[in-house]
């Protein structure tokens, strides 16, 4: 071969291998977001104040028992029936504080995927800038659509020693209007929350979740389907509770449900002030008076 041809030959090569080479470095290179798809649909229904009014009238002052046994009346057996282990941190059986109705705002967090340790940071002021950053990473986002009379339902992912509800954030929200809280994690700084009483929570075996949000849990999504207790709660669904534990009603059936559990409570109430009269009990605001 001429010297030329071998030249030639040479820069044919050189260009392939270049050309390759940036071929390579293009398909490697390129970035994807896979698309995610809801295969469960929230549902639709009237949340008109009036709407909303008339479902809060038809429940007030029912138990969680007479909303259990009017979803047994429409063939709903322990549909919507939390786990017992979703308990209040507290009962307050003279005024009944620890009791609410409403609606369902639901609120999905996931596990954290970053850490940190000891010597993680030169200064302490690194650790604080981390924090502060991850808990922009789990903020109330949820807080900004609800309304009085809505109940904050939240999944921690499985995430048990994050304290996401405390005693501080927890009368924003009440100033929000929101009624109560349930979720299958804890609460912390429970000792406040108990003491003030101005917002009902509801968690896994009434107990106490220590830290803080930041390298523990971040925050997924809210107003989706979600899993509580062990049951399917969509935004809106009805939401019972008090010292029996609480119950979901799904808001197609929340009228049914609710004027089934109210001839149930009405029944049994007019029964009981039978019973006390002939106890010599003195009749209280748990029972009717003909």
């Amino acid at each position: 071969m001429n010297r030329g041809l071998w030249i030639g030959a040479l820069v044919v090569v050189s260009l392939l291998t270049v050309s390759t080479r940036t071929q390579e470095r293009a398909a490697a290179g390129k970035v994807v977001t896979p698309e995610g798809v809801r295969v469960l649909q929230n549902k639709s229904f009237d949340d008109s104040d009036a709407a909303r009014r008339e479902i809060l009238d038809l429940y007030k002052d029912l138990r969680m028992t007479d909303v259990c046994d009017g979803m047994d009346l429409i063939g709903l057996q322990d549909i919507g029936l939390m786990k017992r282990v979703i308990r209040p941190l507290w009962r307050d059986v003279d005024t009944f504080t620890h009791r609410f109705v409403g609606f369902a705002i639901t609120i999905r967090h996931v596990p954290t995927n970053v850490r940190v340790g000891r010597n993680s940071f030169p200064t302490l002021e690194g650790f604080k800038k981390f924090k502060s950053e991850q808990y922009g990473r789990a903020p109330d986002a949820w807080l900004k659509t609800a309304r009085a009379g809505d109940v904050a339902v939240i999944d921690a992912g499985g995430v048990k020693e994050c304290g996401f509800i405390g005693s501080n954030n927890s009368l924003g929200w009440a100033e929000k209007g929101v009624v109560g809280v349930v979720t299958n994690a804890g609460a912390r700084d429970t000792d406040e929350i108990i003491k003030t009483r101005r917002i009902p929570v509801y968690c896994e075996n009434g107990y106490s979740t220590r830290g803080v949000r930041p390298g523990r849990l971040i925050a997924e999504s809210y107003n989706f389907p979600i899993n509580c207790g062990g049951v399917l709660v969509f935004p809106g669904d009805v939401i019972v509770a008090d010292g029996d534990g609480v119950i979901v009603v799904p808001r197609e059936h929340a009228l049914t449900v609710g004027r089934l559990a109210r001839e149930i409570n009405v029944g049994d109430e007019k029964s009981r002030a039978g019973r006390y009269k002939r106890l010599g009990m003195p009749l209280d605001e748990t029972v009717k008076v003909e």
